[in-house]
């Protein structure tokens, strides 16, 4: 049920050229062969590993059987047929060839089941993704592959014309989403009480960097000139870079973590991941050893300049730097390469919680902060906190879409009045927290781990040292949050 993931982020290869049969039968079976309400199943001799199985199985139901995501969400889709993965180089060039000629062969039949299940494609999930889609054909010639996938991108194009506008899963629905593959139940309105008090912190912290970068000058009137200052798109593929040197160098200088050693080469996602500004495919736990890949997505030249301008100035001097502690060091890029060296049980390298995964890297943006990265220059913490508005702005308008009290167009404002995006980037945002219900997680795993800190400095004394809790941390590998406690009573 996990093919694209096993295959890419685990590194199980063995699932090269394999699709899943994603008909509403095949789903079906898929989720009976699910092991655990069986009392006689396998269970893991570690107690940690089979609580966070139990997790990964309870959000497999959550995802497939409760919210029945095959049916409405065209993202599993197109992961289902995405063959970016063998653009890493992780085996020798023909026999990742042989892998992707493979897979195309199966595309067919991966979209004849697709069209089986996809019935309830709501207008503005399929708008948002129908350019993905589109995106899958780029570098096919495989003509057959190609009819396919054309069928499948006119399915998208007729929801998105004729699809039902709403595509609010509801409260219960969503809190099973969130909670069930962490291993934890969740109140909505608990966490959307914990959501306002970050974004007020977020703010003062905000408007105090503010003004130390320029007396008397509030976000309003230095955000959008900060913004401003970024680079074309050469630019900010070199800028990235660099600043990859720069932080890692700093988070081994303070003995943060361990050397994730490893290379991390810089560059736009392959078309059909043109859907997030920038992204992280770090290599897989079971691979040899593999350049990870951070990409920084350029906009789309069909845009006009202001459009272009407006994408652009995520990656500007203040943002990208957080943007490539998130991505890099000491996040996804960084997290894979020590779970890597610490991890050895199957369920940890092969099994992600995915609030974990965004939450450390959120985690991790601060972490800098606290630590004192480029102290005399405001404008890093100024990136953090406009970054961790746009994450808790997330967790609001998922909220909100998914509950049925905001709309994508009243999403869209909110992005634009608490997280300062504009245009193009404000709606991809919304649009994203349509088919993505789920992406408040980046906040809700960053809370979730500082309080756990918060507990080992507690508890530890003066034997508490970040590298310590870090290290105990990432020993879990990508842990489902209602399992964190563990790191404290292992160390």
């Amino acid at each position: 049920m996990t093919v694209p993931e096993a295959r890419e982020y685990a590194g199980l290869h063995e699932y090269d050229g394999e699709v899943l049969d994603l008909s509403p039968g095949g789903v079906r079976a898929s989720v009976t062969r699910l092991g655990g309400g069986d009392p006689d199943r396998y269970r893991e001799p570690d107690a940690h590993d089979e609580a966070h199985l139990l997790a990964a199985e309870a959000g497999l139901r959550a995802g497939f059987e409760l919210a029945e995501q095959h049916r409405w969400n065209p993202l599993v889709h197109i992961e289902n047929l995405d063959l970016a993965v063998y653009d890493r180089e992780y085996a020798p060039a023909a026999e990742r060839a042989e892998a992707r000629r493979r897979h195309l062969a199966r595309w067919p039949d991966a979209v004849d089941a697709s069209l089986e299940s996809l019935d309830r494609m709501p207008a503005p999930v399929a708008k948002a993704l129908v350019g993905g889609a589109e995106g899958l054909a780029t570098g096919v010639d495989d003509e057959a592959a190609l009819d396919a996938l054309a069928r499948l991108v006119r399915r998208f194009e007729q929801a998105s014309s004729n699809g039902p506008a709403e595509c609010a899963l509801g409260g219960e629905v969503l809190a099973r989403l969130l909670g069930d593959p962490e291993g934890m139940p969740v109140d909505l309105a608990r966490l959307e009480e914990r959501a306002d008090l970050e974004r007020d912190r977020l703010r003062a912290r905000l408007a105090e960097d503010c003004d130390r970068y320029r007396r008397g000058a509030g976000p309003a009137e230095l955000v959008p000139e900060l913004l401003a200052d970024h680079p074309d798109d050469d630019g900010i593929y070199e800028n990235a870079r660099r600043l990859i040197g720069e932080i890692t160098a700093f988070v081994l200088e303070r003995d943060l973590i361990p050397d994730p050693k490893g290379t991390c080469l810089v560059g736009p996602a392959p078309a059909s991941r043109r859907w997030a500004m920038a992204m992280m495919s770090p290599g897989g736990a079971y691979e040899a050893e593999a350049p990870g890949w951070y990409y920084v997505n350029p906009p789309d030249p069909a845009w006009s300049d202001q459009e272009k301008a407006e994408w652009r100035s995520v990656f500007s001097a203040t943002t990208l730097p957080a943007i490539t502690a998130h991505e890099v060091t000491p996040g996804h890029f960084a997290h894979q390469r020590i779970a890597m060296q610490l991890v050895r049980s199957d369920v940890r390298k092969s099994l992600a919680s995915a609030a974990f995964v965004e939450g450390w890297a959120h985690y991790g943006e601060e972490l800098l902060v606290e630590e004192g990265f480029r102290r005399d220059d405001p404008r890093y913490a100024i990136g953090v906190w406009l970054e961790a508005l746009l994450r808790v702005t997330r967790l609001a308008c998922a909220l909100g879409i998914h509950r049925g009290t905001m709309t994508v167009e009243e999403a869209t404002r909110r992005f634009e009045q608490d997280a300062f995006l504009k245009g193009p980037a404000a709606l991809a945002e919304a649009n994203r927290g349509t088919y993505d219900p789920t992406y408040g997680r980046y906040t809700w795993g960053k809370l979730e781990i500082r309080a756990l800190r918060d507990e080992a400095m507690a508890t530890w004394g003066t034997r508490y040292s970040h590298r310590r809790f870090h290290e105990a941390l990432l020993g879990l590998g990508c842990p489902p949050l209602g399992t964190l406690g563990d790191a404290l009573l292992r160390s």
